[in-house]
């Protein structure tokens, strides 16, 4: 059922009342490949420390990276709704924060779950995919352990290759997560640690393809650097 206008406002009001109530908020409107999008967002993300507690950072160590809307994340919209055939495909976003990727997705025809490990991420990309007037899945996934059973024809990820120790468990998710004859596109800033994983995803199979993009609009350009990956194909 397609929402009336006042519907989608009337939704995006009461998700707004609530999650003001909750967090300083900052709204961020773009243009991508002529589309205009709003994205809402934390307005400090190193404000929410404050909620995590001792023990639940000594239990998963999780920073509230989901809070922001990285460069990796523009820059892999662009290219996605540029460059990729969507209509019709079924994909998956991974650490989705707070949803931009997964919402220029769908707004160019994909079926899209977007997924992180964090419920309050999740409740910021149901508010940006009602904003933006798109309709997409959500759910909470844990890459080290993905309990998915779904086939993907394609993964998206946008800066995750942040830790070392999340290197080889990204490589899996995705193993587990694609489709065989699908590709995964990473977006990361030219991190170090974006070398160990591309010898990682090498090692378990994947064919490698990088595509060079700068991300202009902020106080400093960033150099953002797009993996496909894709099985490699014997015989």
């Amino acid at each position: 059922m397609n929402l009336t206008k006042e519907q989608l406002r009337t939704g995006c009001d009461v998700l707004y009342r609530e999650l003001a109530g909750e967090y300083d908020l900052r709204e961020t409107t773009c243009t991508i490949e002529s589309r205009s999008y709003s994205f809402l967002c934390v307005l400090d993300s190193y404000a929410l420390l404050d909620r995590i507690s001792a023990e639940e950072f000594m239990k998963d160590e999780q920073m509230p990276y989901w809070a922001e809307i990285w460069p990796s994340a523009i820059m892999l919209s662009s290219f996605i709704a540029r460059e990729l055939p969507l209509a019709g495909k079924r994909v998956i976003e991974i650490g989705c924060g707070v949803g931009m990727v997964s919402v220029v997705a769908a707004a160019n025809g994909a079926d899209v779950l977007a997924t992180d490990y964090s419920t309050e991420a999740l409740r910021f990309v149901g508010y940006n995919a009602l904003k933006n007037g798109v309709r997409l899945e959500t759910a909470t996934l844990d890459w080290r352990l993905v309990q998915c059973e779904e086939r993907f024809d394609m993964v998206f990820a946008a800066d995750v290759l942040y830790e070392r120790v999340n290197l080889l468990p990204v490589v899996t998710a995705i193993d587990k997560l694609l489709k065989p004859d699908g590709s995964a596109w990473i977006a990361d800033p030219r991190r170090r640690l974006a070398g160990q994983f591309l010898e990682l995803a090498g090692e378990n199979g994947f064919s490698i393809t990088p595509f060079a993009t700068n991300y202009d609009g902020g106080a400093q350009p960033v150099a953002v650097n797009i993996y496909r990956l894709s099985r490699e194909v014997h015989g």
